[in-house]
């Protein structure tokens, strides 16, 4: 008798919309925004510096892994800016992988409380466009967002 795989309790999908509050990319608590070398590569080239200057003022070594620093006072990423009531990301076109698929991460999707529990900070958890399961996993998937041959 075969098995029968078991079915993820998001089958039907789910909603989301970013308000764009930049709760993600804030503190209280202490986090790591993983970068890879390409990512590192494309952000050097955008802020117009060398990969050397760019990991010496914004990435530290987490063992063998590369991270975004976050301010000491507040936790929050360096590249959260702020313009009046709103964030945003000053390098929103290079993000990593991590802040593009937020917040289809697999922590987050392990269960309907998961899920809700991340809604307490992020206010666009549950709103907006119905996410597919496809999609949904191509997201928790997703290791690289840029063209091939780079």
């Amino acid at each position: 008798m075969a098995v029968k795989p078991r079915t993820k309790w998001y089958a039907g999908g789910l909603h989301f919309e970013c308000r764009q509050c930049g709760r993600c990319c804030a503190g209280p608590g202490e986090g790591y925004i993983w970068i890879t070398k390409p990512e590192i590569e494309m952000l050097a080239e955008l802020l117009d510096m060398t990969v050397d200057d760019l990991r010496k003022s914004y990435v530290i070594r987490i063992g063998t892994r590369s991270t975004i620093i976050e301010e000491p006072r507040t936790n929050d990423c360096v590249f959260l800016t702020k313009t009046g009531s709103h964030r945003g990301c000053a390098i929103y076109p290079v993000r990593p992988n991590q802040c593009r698929t937020w917040p289809f991460w697999s922590h987050n999707l392990t269960s309907p409380d998961d899920w809700n529990m991340a809604g307490v900070k992020c206010p666009g958890i549950n709103r907006g466009r119905l996410y597919s399961f496809d999609e949904i996993e191509r997201l928790r998937r997703q290791r690289k967002w840029w063209p091939d041959g780079d």
